[in-house]
């Protein structure tokens, strides 16, 4: 019998792996399927799936249709910040269908510090990072697996489609294939719950900005940290999420919030720095958001009023945060 330690506050925190003949009878889609079916799909032993949670159950659909995929990763590593037994039970049964999962309860609190947490983990060659409200496509792993084989020192990110019946803002939907080389004054584009790099660019880039202030920008300073350093980002729309929405108007109105909030403390950090270029950049985003907040009131569009508004009233307290945290 194995025995499961507790987790601790340690950094990084105990990884419970969960082994192959765990007498699970696996997850239902995959155990239900054909065995030539299942075996039919191949096992990349180059790339890692780092998933952050704060254990919520809907995990679950995230990791299916990682292995109902033409190609499974390697390993699949999530960061449970709630530490729920139940999820760990969730990963026992993947594995032992097929595809090895690593369980991480962690005491420590945010996105940045899941994924941190889950990169120094990674011991393939690759990495893609996505949510546990995101279902990747079925060719989400032999996709990026390809694209990197093409372009190792690339970013790759990709298409973020809408899910579920709530109202998702935060999608990508152009079909036109993009590479970035230099920051843009408008935005980055890189999705934080679509992405995939070389396991030893993330190292040599640096861990995901922690500091509270950014807590859900920390996808949008990585994006710019790596242009800086002359990192090409590369928009794939092939490479397909589904972000689905589970938030109710309240729900979505905090997170407006915090986006706007986070995104703010991004650029204080910069900017306290003496980088000119966020300054500028910060200005156009105030003067885009106060357009959206107008245009949503004009439309009734009450999404878009509230995302503007968002950002209107978040950005300057945000820049503020992010200028007094310059110790990071």
């Amino acid at each position: 019998m194995m025995a499961v330690e507790p987790p601790t506050k340690q950094t990084p925190p105990f990884a419970l792996s969960l082994s192959k003949d765990s007498g699970s009878e696996g997850p239902s889609t995959a155990a239900a399927r054909p065995a030539s079916s299942r075996q039919a799909n191949g096992q990349a032993d180059q790339l890692t799936v780092v998933i952050p949670t704060l254990g919520r159950s809907m995990l679950r659909g995230t990791l299916e249709a990682l292995a109902c995929g033409s190609v499974r990763p390697a390993e699949v590593i999530v960061v449970d910040q709630g530490r729920r037994d139940e999820l760990a039970s969730m990963a026992a049964e993947y594995t032992g269908a097929g595809m090895p999962v690593t369980w991480i309860p962690s005491h420590r609190t945010g996105r940045s510090a899941g994924l941190n947490d889950g990169l120094s983990r990674v011991r393939t060659e690759y990495t893609a990072i996505t949510d546990d409200d995101c279902v990747p496509a079925a060719n989400w792993v032999e996709g990026i697996l390809r694209e990197l084989s093409q372009r190792p020192n690339a970013i790759l990110t990709g298409r973020v489609e809408a899910g579920g019946d709530e109202p998702v803002l935060s999608v990508v939907t152009s079909d036109e294939p993009v590479e970035q080389r230099k920051p843009s004054l408008r935005f980055d584009r890189l999705s934080g719950g679509n992405m995939a790099i070389a396991t030893s660019v993330a190292h040599r880039l640096g861990p995901f900005q922690e500091a509270a202030c950014m807590r859900t920008a920390e996808d949008a300073e990585f994006a710019y940290r790596a242009l800086r350093a002359r990192v090409t980002i590369r928009y794939a729309p092939h490479l397909v999420v589904t972000h689905q929405g589970w938030r109710d108007p309240d729900q979505r109105s905090l997170q407006y919030r915090d986006y706007g909030l986070s995104q703010g403390g991004f650029y204080g950090l910069h900017l306290r720095r003496g980088d000119l270029f966020i300054a500028l950049r910060a200005s156009i985003h105030l003067l885009r958001s106060l357009k959206r907040w107008l245009l949503g009131k004009l439309r009734k569009d009450d999404e878009m009023a509230a995302n503007g508004r968002a950002y209107v009233m978040g950005l300057l307290p945000g820049i503020v945060a992010g200028w007094r945290a310059e110790n990071s």
